[in-house]
């Protein structure tokens, strides 16, 4: 048997206000004339924040729009503009949710990769290293920080550039980032950490590894949205070691049957990964009871509201296009249900599903 020889992310700095040590991080990254990019969330306009920021020289801020998840077409684009600008960069620094540090991770990638984002969407297809790059996460769940991929839509298919090259180089962990996030915010991205959790230690690629790190993520989210009855910085701690634990548990696992699902969702309609995956989840007593239980319990004591009716009214091709997305999902479904999952999982199967979104 051959074991995976995973690239994980070479440092990491936690801590409430070490976000204030960003300046002496990058310091020894930086390289004569070339900037520092930093792709912050758009959420952050007009903000504190932005004063916060060390920029020097000919540094940079780009506001990510993640209205909607990252597409190729937007790393492609971005990724030239700083090229044509510069030539190339010193790094760049990705602050905000997983829809931000999936951004910068891809547009890192194509300052060191020809031709499009697109074309490395798949598993170990990037060839070279891209420019320094450090994640800054100011919501916690997604395990973006720590992942080896980055979600993108692009033309035929949602799929991340999963490769050994896509982790960051450095991140920083500051639960003060995360103090003024809206609630069902918080909710759906900590609900993302919870459910990839329940799908990677219920899942045929189990291992000790993952399931040390699954367990004790799934502890934190239990210790957050179960026991807690206000939000308080603790929750904001405990949330943001979730995420971590939590990304590191897939590293040698997967995620399962509502993460695949979700895919097929977010390709055809835009839906954000973290309500992507409650809107699934609500509907998969039949793969997770015990999970499913626990989360509408969970939905119900924090009052958060889980959209429904999503799929009314979609023709046959929009109906074929989330099939396709999904069913292409192949290690996220051999995960949940085995090697033979493609005679439990039929296109038929799939379809009731997605009627009851």
């Amino acid at each position: 048997m051959k074991f995976r020889n995973f690239k994980m992310v070479d440092y990491v700095v936690y801590g409430r206000g070490c976000f204030n040590q960003l300046d002496e991080i990058i310091a020894t990254r930086r390289k004569e004339n070339k900037p520092m990019i930093f792709l912050v969330d758009h959420y952050f306009e007009g903000k504190a924040l932005l004063n916060r920021i060390p920029l020097r020289g000919n540094d940079k801020i780009v506001f990510a729009d993640v209205t909607y998840e990252p597409k190729t077409t937007q790393v492609d684009k971005l990724a030239q503009q700083l090229k044509d600008e510069f030539g190339t960069v010193s790094g760049i620094i990705g602050i905000g949710g997983g829809s931000t540090m999936d951004l910068a991770k891809a547009v890192s990638l194509m300052m060191g990769n020809p031709g499009s984002s697109a074309d490395y969407q798949g598993w170990d297809l990037v060839k070279f290293p891209g420019v320094y790059k450090v994640g800054i996460p100011t919501l916690s769940g997604t395990g973006a920080e720590v992942s080896r991929t980055c979600v993108l839509t692009g033309p035929t298919r949602k799929l991340g550039m999963n490769s050994d090259f896509t982790p960051f180089d450095q991140i920083v962990l500051d639960p003060e980032l995360t103090a003024n996030a809206p609630m069902n915010q918080r909710f759906y991205t900590g609900m993302d950490c919870y459910i990839h959790c329940i799908e990677s230690l219920e899942g045929t690629y189990l291992n000790e590894f993952s399931k040390s790190y699954g367990e004790k993520a799934l502890e934190l989210c239990r210790d957050v949205f179960v026991k807690k009855q206000l939000w308080d910085d603790e929750c904001d701690d405990k949330l943001m070691m979730a995420s971590y634990a939590g990304g590191m548990s897939i590293a040698y696992s997967q995620v399962g049957v509502a993460h695949a699902v979700s895919y097929g969702l977010s390709y055809l309609l835009g839906t954000k990964h973290g309500i992507g995956n409650c809107i699934v989840m609500n509907h998969l007593e039949e793969y997770y009871p015990a999970g499913v239980k626990e989360f509408k319990y969970m939905v119900e004591k924090n009052q958060i509201e889980i959209p429904t009716g999503l799929c009314k009214g979609l023709s046959e091709e929009d109906f074929e296009k989330m099939i396709n997305v999904s069913i292409g999902m192949k290690p996220l479904w051999e995960n949940a249900l085995g090697k033979d999952w493609e005679k439990i999982m039929t296109r038929e199967k799939l379809r009731a599903l997605f009627e009851k979104l």
